[in-house]
């Protein structure tokens, strides 16, 4: 079994805390954070679990194999790279750093350590998810044409980010997974509302080279809690609504045809038809997503190869993050993501 530690304890670690436990592929040996007080809580249901306060103290321990990093945001690069420079495999929280040179480095030392280096983007182990990515993968909706997200909530406010790198990440991972597509370019509108310093809500367009769209609504100022993405397809049409558990997948049959015919230049001459099949509310698999996370982390290091959501996967999504927080500075000018250089 693989031996693993946590690291930091706060609102996300004691959740992996349970999954490392509850995995049949890792052991738990050690847990650690600021906090022994807050430590000592979590691993109450624990007692053969090692408590230190300590990075230092995880590192040399021979039994951890790797880590699981949930500290805050500003961390992720110093506490993962001390990790990988011990020889440790990373599991690191979204965002996988704070920036686009900071994941760059992670990945790089990752690749010549040949270490396993996974970023949690969580909802890519969700089961709606997966059933998506298959549906998207035969062809089931015909030509891909736009991806619609809304992400809003009251709250959680974050001290170290703004709305966009918290929640973005979330979608930025689904939409890379299920479409196999990179935007090239971002453009924000975003505002800091009731007198909090950072963005608590934004609207986030992305454009790709072939003319497929995206949009994502942020929002941590909501009165209710919204998570629904759609994809649109020139056949088929996908709501996935996270939190119906009943029909938390639908696909419906329905679409337009335009036919703007020879000699139909003028807007008002072209014909439209539309299409209204039925709705179908495919098998989700059920189970805790992470859960998946941590089955693959595990997965990745014994098979000696990259995870589903690796250090690359998580670089990309730290390049559409740095061009988003340029547009937002810039007023909501749309900023070209930066993939002139090549992924490592």
């Amino acid at each position: 079994m693989l031996g693993v530690a946590v690291v930091g304890c706060g609102y996300w670690g004691p959740n992996l805390v349970r999954n490392v436990v509850a995995c049949p592929h890792t052991r738990l040996v050690r847990a650690c954070d600021l906090d022994a007080g807050r430590l000592a809580r979590v691993l109450a249901p624990y007692p053969g679990v090692d408590a230190c306060t300590d990075l230092a103290e995880v590192l040399a321990d021979p039994r951890v194999e790797a880590v699981a990093v949930a500290t805050p945001v500003h961390t992720h690069h110093a506490v993962a790279r001390a990790c990988l420079e011990a020889g440790r495999h990373v599991l690191v929280e979204k965002p996988m750093a704070a920036s686009v040179a900071e994941g760059r480095e992670l990945v790089e030392l990752a690749m010549r350590k040949r270490l396993v280096l996974m970023c949690d983007h969580i909802f890519c182990y969700a089961g709606a998810v997966r059933a998506m990515k298959g549906l998207v993968d035969a062809g089931h909706l015909g030509e891909l044409l736009y991806f619609d997200s809304v992400r809003v909530n009251l709250g959680l406010f974050q001290r170290d980010v703004n709305v966009i790198w918290d929640l973005a990440p979330h979608d930025l991972s689904v939409l890379a997974l299920v479409t196999g597509r990179r935007p090239v370019a971002v453009t924000v509108h975003a505002a800091r509302l009731a007198g909090w310093p950072q963005e608590n809500i934004a609207y986030v367009a992305l454009d790709f080279a072939d003319g497929f769209i995206a949009h994502l609504h942020l929002n941590w100022l909501s009165p209710v809690k919204i998570r629904k993405t759609i994809i649109g397809g020139s056949e088929r049409m996908i709501v996935w609504n996270d939190l119906d558990p009943v029909e938390t997948l639908k696909v419906y049959d329905k679409g337009v045809v335009v036919d703007a015919g020879p000699g139909r230049e003028e807007r008002d001459r072209m014909l439209v038809s539309y299409r209204t099949g039925g709705v179908a509310s495919p098998h989700v698999p059920q189970g805790e997503a992470l859960a998946a996370v941590v089955a693959e982390f595990a997965a990745a290091i014994a098979e000696g190869r990259e995870a589903l959501t690796g250090g690359r996967e998580g670089l990309d999504v730290l390049r559409v993050l740095e061009a988003a927080q340029r547009s937002v500075e810039r007023g909501g000018e749309r900023v070209r993501v930066d993939d002139a250089e090549e992924r490592p």
